[in-house]
């Protein structure tokens, strides 16, 4: 019998031996190669834009500007994609058509639309959105983008007792009836930038009068093409790309908008700070050959994007007679020209020229002696006019103010940022400002949203004159005696010049150099096709 010891040092050794004889065997074997693991940088699109979103909830911008929409536009969807020439293809929905001898438009939803959350998107969704929205206790400034369907007033608050028209005639299908004739591709092209749908199902326990500024809106779902990571308020935002959004998955990880100063704008994208900007990479005539220098491709538009005017308070301007000598008093050829070179036309009407609605205009009402005997006429005291621009347009404004003081109107320039300028115009802080808008082929497109009880933005005394004659175009279908209606409100217009029309213009856009599929042109409706990018 082995000892306890002399037991253990064989079992031992007997161990020894089976690991030599195991890395032995280890040794005749070829070593296998060890793979590196690589991990793939995410794709991130950088992109500038030069004013700042004033909210996350589409129904609660202040300003209804355009650096809002296109924040919008990606998180949320829309009914319809329009383009630079106001052709509607689908996005929301598939397909569209009259219904109810034209009052009222059935949409047919793409049935692979979800939320960011995976739910569908359903026709309940979408009449849930605008029963949330036309709530009168709901505080909804998107809101008058609903008053052209049954069952509202004219600010777009639902009334009582009254049945709303919008329906869901299944999952699928959305049904919208109005209180006149409308045709389905004027409606999406005069509309369309405002309507999103909400995802409902997450807001029910919220009370429709503190829904807008729940803290939701601070992580939003919505059903767009890209899903909300993170924001900087008023700085810069970051979104993902949402892999399933119906359309296709954009060719990118996350975007990276950041907000700067519009001057700085082409200088990131030369430097590679930036992939592209906002408004499809517009830029000045001027800046053209430092761009194309540079290595860019410089895309001319081929319709018009921009109607600039000046808005003018009608309440501390009450004179029409002052109104019309500040019309007079601008040289809007050379004031166009420095503006935005040879892509502009100057105008008198904010209907597009070249359409059925568009009479022959008076371009040159430069007439600086006009102005000095209106303005003795109207026994002008000198009051003093504040002029409200954003940075955009220190130098326009600049030169509006020469203008008015050649004539002998006393003005002084205040910069501010977009929303106050509008928010400021809407109160009466301003006497004018410098802005600037998208426009359409409707002949109202401008006109009809300016001249309510709920956005009376040119602080008009009387409206009355207004809406009746607006009231009437909206019912017209005749389009021979709408013309006619159309002249009678531009001979109003003319007459108590509410506001300055000054020009429309074309863009030129700087073509990306690291981003492809971009439809640059249509980003002047306020969408962009970002499904369609590639990085």
């Amino acid at each position: 019998m082995k000892h306890p010891l002399q037991k253990a040092g064989a079992l031992l050794l007997s161990a020894v031996l089976a690991c030599s004889l195991l890395l032995s065997a280890c040794g005749n074997q070829e070593t296998a190669p060890v793979e590196e693991t690589k991990t793939e940088s995410p794709v991130n699109i950088n992109y500038g834009i030069s004013d700042a979103w004033d909210s996350l909830m589409p129904y609660y911008s202040v300003s209804g500007n355009n650096y809002s929409r296109m924040i919008y536009d990606k998180i949320y969807d829309r009914l319809a994609y329009v383009s630079a020439d106001g052709v509607c293809s689908p996005r929301g929905a598939d397909s569209w058509e009259s219904a109810d001898n034209g009052y009222a438009i059935v949409f047919h939803l793409n049935q692979d639309a979800a939320f960011h959350d995976g739910t569908p998107v359903t026709a309940q969704h979408w009449v849930d959105t605008i029963a949330l929205v036309t709530n009168p206790v709901c505080q909804a400034y998107g809101r008058p983008v609903f008053a052209a369907i049954t069952g509202t007033d004219d600010t777009g608050a639902a009334v009582a007792g009254e049945i709303l028209g919008a329906e869901a005639l299944d999952d699928a299908t959305l049904k919208l009836t109005f209180k006149n004739p409308v045709v389905p591709e004027d409606f999406l092209v005069d509309n369309n930038r405002e309507l999103y749908v909400l995802p409902t199902h997450l807001l029910e326990g919220i009370p429709a009068e503190k829904v807008m500024t729940d803290d939701f809106w601070l992580s939003p779902v919505g059903s767009g093409p890209c899903k909300f990571v993170s924001e900087l308020a008023g700085s810069s935002l970051v979104l993902e790309a949402n892999q399933d959004y119906q359309l296709g998955a954009p060719g990118f990880d996350t975007m990276t908008i950041t907000v700067m100063d519009k001057a700085n704008l082409l200088t990131a994208l030369i430097s590679g700070d930036l992939d592209y900007y906002a408004f499809g990479g517009s830029i000045s005539e001027e800046n053209r050959p430092i761009a194309e220098e540079a290595g860019f491709t410089v895309l001319e538009g081929t319709t018009y994007s921009t109607f600039y005017e000046l808005m003018l308070n009608n309440a501390t301007i009450s004179d029409a007679a002052i109104r019309q000598a500040i019309n007079k008093a601008l040289d809007k050829e050379l004031l166009c020209q420095q503006s935005v070179g040879t892509m502009g036309t100057v105008t008198s009407s904010s209907i597009l020229p070249d359409t059925p609605y568009s009479a022959p205009q008076t371009k040159g009402t430069y007439d600086p002696q006009g102005a000095i005997d209106l303005l003795a006429e109207a026994n002008y005291d000198g009051t003093v006019y504040t002029l409200a621009c954003t940075s955009a347009r220190a130098s326009l404004a600049t030169l509006i103010q020469q203008n008015l003081q050649d004539v002998g109107i006393n003005v002084v320039i205040e910069m501010v940022d977009s929303a106050t300028m509008f928010s400021g115009m809407c109160d009466g802080t301003y006497d004018m400002a410098v802005a600037s808008h998208t426009p359409t082929t409707l002949p109202m497109w401008f006109t009809a949203s300016r001249f309510s009880e709920d956005n009376n933005i040119f602080r008009v005394i009387d409206l009355a004159p207004y809406t009746e004659l607006l009231n009437a175009i909206a019912k017209q279908t005749d389009e021979k005696a709408r013309i006619g209606l159309v002249d009678e409100l531009e001979a109003l217009l003319q007459e108590e010049m509410p506001f300055v029309p000054l020009w429309f213009s074309y863009s030129l856009h700087v073509q990306s150099n690291t981003v492809t599929g971009i439809d640059y042109p249509s980003s002047s409706n306020c969408n962009e096709n970002v499904w369609e990018w590639e990085k």
